[in-house]
């Protein structure tokens, strides 16, 4: 039972990283964008750092995650309100990772303006870091915390 909450606060820790880094790489595609040669661009279009940490890294640590964590779910037997609260949070962050796939996408589009892309990079990096806070916050403070019983 140790080794699988392991799995999942490790592969939860990747996800969240590679969700914090994402949105940062998209920012920084469109610096590149402009010194990149036009010709390198068009024949490589798909073949970016940030599908490669999206495909690779990001999205599975958030299977694992999401697995191991129903798997201790399902081993504890226990449904408390803290946990309803974390499962919400967790859902926030499910969709909070389908718009960074959906920026990824949109970051390689050659018609992409920057500024919009630089906000909603820096929106989402704000939503994320709040929902990652309420995750930790509501796990650390579950027994201590009166309104959640």
């Amino acid at each position: 039972m140790l080794w699988v909450l392991v799995l999942h606060i490790c592969a939860l820790l990747l996800w969240c990283a590679a969700l914090l880094y994402l949105p940062v790489l998209v920012a920084g595609l469109h610096a590149r964008r402009a010194d990149m040669d036009e010709s390198l661009a068009l024949r490589r279009p798909f073949n970016t750092l940030e599908r490669f940490v999206f495909t690779h890294l990001a999205t599975p640590a958030a299977l694992v995650a999401i697995m191991s964590g129903t798997l201790v779910f399902v081993l504890n037997r226990s449904v408390d309100a803290w946990l309803m609260v974390k499962l919400t949070l967790v859902v926030g962050l499910v969709v909070c990772h389908t718009l960074v796939g959906l920026l990824v996408l949109r970051a390689e589009m050659p018609d992409v303006a920057s500024a919009r892309m630089g906000l909603w990079c820096g929106v989402l990096e704000v939503v994320l870091s709040v929902l990652m806070l309420g995750i930790l916050w509501v796990v650390l403070s579950k027994s201590s915390v009166a309104w959640l019983s």
